[in-house]
């Protein structure tokens, strides 16, 4: 069982997160998948399919969760955002490229088995006779649910590139004119109908509520580095797309996700929420970047 568990903890943990967003949760889910298999029986109850197991009980562990969290998120002061995962700025694909921020933003907004449905078959292909064990409903019904929700993240999930390389200038591009504060630049690299969430979970100054339109978008970016002594931008992969660190008077800010389009910005998701910034801190330990560079571009604007 001990390597069953190990060569589908990955894939395990991917499945809990994309259900929740929420990677403390989902590694505890996962966690708890491991212990009840373990104290599953032996001999004639033994488990044909471990892995088979695994997915079904982490599903419904983390359904439940979402579940329990729903009424937590409605009281949240301001947008709830997912947890950032944070790599290097290698060109790396993680588990998480197929759940990005700005996906898991969309799936916030479905039913918690809408959700569950959509990650299992959609991102991670499990047929419906599985996904229908793991959330306890008929194959019917959870053919149906997957309708409603891929419609519903058709119409939500905001235009997005599949070139890394390609989004990977936009991104730096976007840093470039935030660190100098180019408003007109902003506005060029920004899509029209752009959509900005800044999650601060009532700790941290942050938007209420959800800005729009490339003009109120660059104005709110370049409103929150005045008065500030340096603010650096560090290129960092944020769910296995290109995204950005934010260090304010060398400590840090916040993770930027980007989403990008046709060479422009489409949705910005900002994290600033200490609590889902821990990961990041051990990151980024020891000394984030030679900062020369930044303060002369700061100085220029």
């Amino acid at each position: 069982m001990v390597r069953e568990f190990l060569e589908a903890k990955d894939r395990l943990l991917g499945i809990a997160y994309g259900i929740t967003g929420d990677l403390g949760a989902a590694e505890d889910i996962v966690q708890d998948a491991w212990l009840r298999l373990s104290r599953a029986g032996t001999g004639a109850d033994a488990i044909d399919d471990v892995t088979g197991w695994l997915v079904v009980t982490t599903s419904r562990l983390a359904l439940d969760y979402v579940r329990s969290a729903r009424f937590r998120r409605e009281q949240y002061v301001g947008p709830w955002l997912p947890e950032p995962l944070v790599d290097g700025p290698e060109d790396r694909v993680t588990m998480a490229e197929s759940v990005n921020m700005a996906l898991l933003v969309v799936l916030e907004t479905l039913s918690p088995a809408e959700r569950t449905v959509f990650v299992l078959h959609e991102v991670f292909g499990m047929p419906f006779a599985e996904v229908a064990e793991a959330v306890g409903r008929t194959p019917a019904a959870v053919r149906q649910l997957a309708a409603r929700a891929r419609k519903h993240v058709r119409a939500r999930t905001p235009r997005y590139d599949l070139d890394h390389g390609q989004q990977k200038q936009v991104v730096e591009a976007f840093a470039r004119a935030c660190v100098g504060r180019d408003l007109d630049g902003l506005v060029r690299l920004l899509d029209p109908d752009v959509v900005l969430n800044s999650d601060g979970g009532g700790q941290v100054k942050a938007a209420r509520n959800p800005v729009f339109g490339a003009d109120k978008v660059a104005r709110f970016l370049v409103g929150i580095g005045r008065n500030l002594a340096t603010v650096d931008y560090r290129s960092v992969t944020v769910n296995g797309w290109a995204g950005l660190v934010r260090v304010v008077d060398g400590r840090l800010h916040s993770v930027l996700a980007l989403t990008t389009a046709d060479r422009r910005v489409t949705a910005i998701d900002l994290v600033a929420n200490p609590e889902k910034l821990t990961r990041v801190h051990v990151l980024l330990d020891p000394p984030l970047i030679d900062n020369e560079r930044t303060r002369q571009l700061w100085n220029r604007g």
